[in-house]
Order: C-alpha cells, then sequence, then structure tokens
C-alpha cells in the first residue's frame, strides 16, 4: 500500500515515515507544505495521503484546501486529515464531498499504534475513519429533521460506531452486544436511510455520510 505523507513538523513527519514502514507501508513521499503535496499526489497517485490540516504557509487551512483539490483531481486516492484539535467545519467541508476513502483524525491518536494503522489501511481500501471526538461533534450539529431521526437511539449509537469505522465485532463488544444484533440493527439503518442493496461495505460507508452530514 503506497503512501503520502504531507506534514510540515519535520520530527512527526519522520515519525509518520518510519512508523508506516515498519507496518509494511510503502511511504513514497514525505513532503512538508500544500503545494509539494499536490505536485507529489499527480506524480506518484499513491493509495492515499496523509495530510496535515494546517500547512505552510499561514498554517492555516492549506492542508484541507489540497486535500479537496486532490478529492476531485486524483478521486482514485484515499484522504487521511488529521489535526491537533477538532476543526467541525474543516470536517463537515471534506465529508461533502462524498464518498468512501476519507478519515479524519487528532493528533494524539498516532500514538496508539495499532488503531492508527488499521484506520490508515482502512481508508485506504476506501472505508472511512472518523476520530470519535469529531463524531460527537458532527453529530451534536446535524439537522433536526431527516432520515437520522428515524433511527432508534440504539442504532444511532451503532451508526456512531460505524463512523468511527468499527466492525460489527468491534460494536457488538463496545456495546455488549451480540453480533446478531448489531447485524439486525445495522440493517435496518440500511431500510430507514433508504440504501439499496449493494455491497455491505459501501452501504457503510453511504451510511456513514448520511449520519456525519446529517441527511
Amino acid at each position: 500500500m503506497r503512501v503520502l505523507i504531507a506534514e510540515d513538523l519535520a520530527l512527526l513527519r519522520d515519525g509518520l515515515t518510519r512508523l508506516l514502514r515498519d507496518n509494511g507501508f510503502d511511504v513514497v513521499d514525505a513532503v512538508a507544505d500544500a503545494d509539494a503535496l499536490v505536485h507529489a499526489a499527480r506524480r506518484e497517485r499513491p493509495d492515499i495521503a496523509i495530510v496535515d490540516i494546517r500547512l505552510p504557509p499561514s498554517f492555516r487551512d492549506e492542508g484541507l484546501r489540497a486535500a479537496l483539490e486532490l478529492r476531485r483531481t486524483v478521486p482514485e486516492m484515499a484522504i487521511l486529515v488529521v489535526s491537533q484539535y477538532i476543526e467541525h467545519a474543516y470536517a463537515t467541508e471534506l465529508l461533502a464531498e462524498g464518498g468512501g476513502g476519507v478519515g479524519y483524525l487528532l493528533k494524539d491518536r498516532i500514538m496508539h499504534v495499532e488503531d492508527f494503522v488499521d484506520a490508515v489501511r482502512r481508508v485506504a481500501e476506501g472505508g472511512t475513519a472518523l476520530d470519535a471526538e469529531v463524531v460527537a461533534q458532527l453529530f451534536s450539529q446535524r439537522r433536526a429533521k431527516g432520515p437520522l431521526q428515524k433511527l432508534t437511539p440504539r442504532e444511532r449509537e451503532v451508526l456512531g460506531l460505524m463512523a468511527e469505522g468499527r466492525s460489527n465485532t468491534a460494536i457488538a463488544k463496545a456495546l455488549v452486544l451480540s453480533i446478531g444484533a448489531v447485524e439486525k440493527h445495522v440493517a435496518s439503518i440500511f431500510t430507514k436511510l433508504g440504501l439499496q442493496q449493494t455491497p455491505e461495505d459501501h452501504r457503510r460507508v453511504l451510511a456513514v455520510l448520511a449520519y456525519l452530514q446529517g441527511a
């Protein structure tokens, strides 16, 4: 799996490079600013880019802007953005592009190596990986009306954990439910959100996007 890193802090950039290579990833480039990110992405065509939202020169949203541009110009490339803080407006804008292969994590999650590596793989394969705190903030701002209001409180709990990228087994463990019960909740969520019969992974992504965008 080929990875591109965009992080202005040299220590973190080098640390991410070593961490990913130690876990079997091919880091094709590691750059420090948004322009370099765009050029490297178009040149290398990696499976996924890990992008800091705030990059030089202004350290505001250059990384996000580059990520949004790449979602349009290199659509086959997944994007995992990382940030020191929860910036829900930025997360919402990234998710509004639609489709899978997108993630948003707080930087301190990188310290949980196994979970971080799993998130990189999941996003690169077309799934989602949203930080639990990001999910909570985005969910609190969803519209008061819409298909999500058809869900039961338990179904919303299940969908929230799906948004974090958890499998049915992990959801069952977190909510102290049987896997069968989780599967029934997931099927009900698909039905209530009007998601047609398609591959399971694709419907999970669509359900998560509906949740996070407050459909």
